[in-house]
């Protein structure tokens, strides 16, 4: 068995391998040769006054890859102001995500691997697909509200599938928008400026990211212009205003009705269960369930049982969330490959893991 640390991670996963991965994965879905459990989450009170105890879980199998993936996290949430969220494990800055990725062929366990750079480029590589299902061909100018590792990889993304020349960034530290923007520039070769108000990133661009940490809308439905493509990286970016004014809708979630999705507990979160008394369960920001109103998934539109953009002038939109366990069971499968093909990562017996009593 082997664990794989981000490092190793980073040296062996590219944007253009994750999102061939990611396009192939949903194709299987589409077949019924894979599928996923929404993601469930489960919450405990902590010692934290203004926090919770999370735990979630996301899983996947593909018959073509042979592998099972379940990714987990254990965090101590807490929503500054009722408008960010937050969290951390042990210490702020530090973090507890795993991915297990089984044989189905065996039942072995394969490895174990930190989440932290899959979980940024599966999202990102995800972004990347609908915008290549979406984005007007002749799309050359990105906005992006944020400036974190999400926003990096969508950028990587939406480069692999548009020749995108000028990007705008905006996030409320100077510092932070400014660095950004430095640092793509010389990385992906590009013009990126920082702007110092949100709308701004809208005026002009191809392409519209909002990858935040926001608990509340982000985008305004008259920012919006002729042609534009958006995507979110969370459904609470977005309201229905927003997507009442795009042209075309489309999500990442299911290919089959009542598969997968994300639905919400009684507190707005994902599915699972939240212990506690009643004013120690009021410290979570309720979160309005999305509606779906019939919208189609991407792998409608992989599938051609949906059409995409058929004039210059429309506007649409990429609901990017709804199928995580899918990802990652595509994306580690492959950084376990290329990983264990290369020598990396450190080898565990498998006879620390398996046992001999029956349950």
């Amino acid at each position: 068995m082997l664990i794989i640390g981000n490092e190793d991670t980073r040296k062996v996963l590219s944007m253009k391998v994750c999102m061939d991965e990611l396009e192939a994965v949903f194709n299987d879905l589409a077949k019924g040769d894979a599928d996923y459990l929404p993601r469930m989450d489960i919450y405990s009170p902590c010692e934290r006054p203004d926090g919770y105890y999370r735990w979630s879980a996301s899983e996947g199998a593909s018959r073509r890859l042979g592998t099972l993936a379940m990714r987990i996290k254990s965090d101590i949430v807490y929503w500054p102001k009722g408008k960010t969220v937050e969290w951390y494990s042990v210490k702020p800055g530090t973090y507890c995500g795993l991915i297990y990725l089984y044989s189905t062929s065996t039942a072995e366990l394969l490895a174990i691997l930190q989440d932290g750079i899959i979980q940024h480029m599966r999202s990102g590589g995800s972004a990347g697909l609908g915008a290549k299902l979406l984005a007007r061909p002749d799309a050359t100018s990105v906005g992006l509200l944020g400036s974190g590792e999400m926003a990096r990889t969508y950028l990587e993304a939406f480069c692999e599938v548009r020749k995108i020349s000028r990007v705008r960034v905006y996030s409320p530290t100077p510092e932070h928008r400014n660095k950004f923007a430095r640092e793509m520039s010389q990385a992906l070769k590009l013009s990126c400026e920082p702007v110092d108000q949100p709308e701004l990133v809208f005026r002009g661009a191809d392409i519209v990211a909002t990858c935040t940490d926001s608990m509340v809308p982000t985008v305004k439905a008259s920012w919006l212009e002729p042609g534009m493509h958006l995507t979110d990286c969370k459904p609470e970016e977005i309201d229905e205003d927003v997507v009442k004014h795009c042209d075309i809708k489309m999500r990442l979630g299911a290919a089959r009705a009542g598969k997968g999705g994300a639905a919400l507990n009684a507190v707005g979160q994902y599915t699972g269960a939240v212990i506690g008394r009643p004013e120690e369960v009021a410290r979570i920001p309720k979160v309005k369930a999305r509606d779906w109103g019939g919208m189609p998934s991407l792998t409608d539109f992989l599938t051609n049982q949906m059409a995409g953009r058929t004039s210059p002038s429309q506007i649409t939109y990429f609901a990017n969330d709804g199928n995580q366990g899918l990802q990652f069971v595509s994306v580690a499968t492959k950084v376990y490959e290329l990983v264990k093909a290369q020598g990396l990562g450190t080898n565990i017996p498998s006879e620390l893991i398996l046992e001999n009593i029956r349950d």
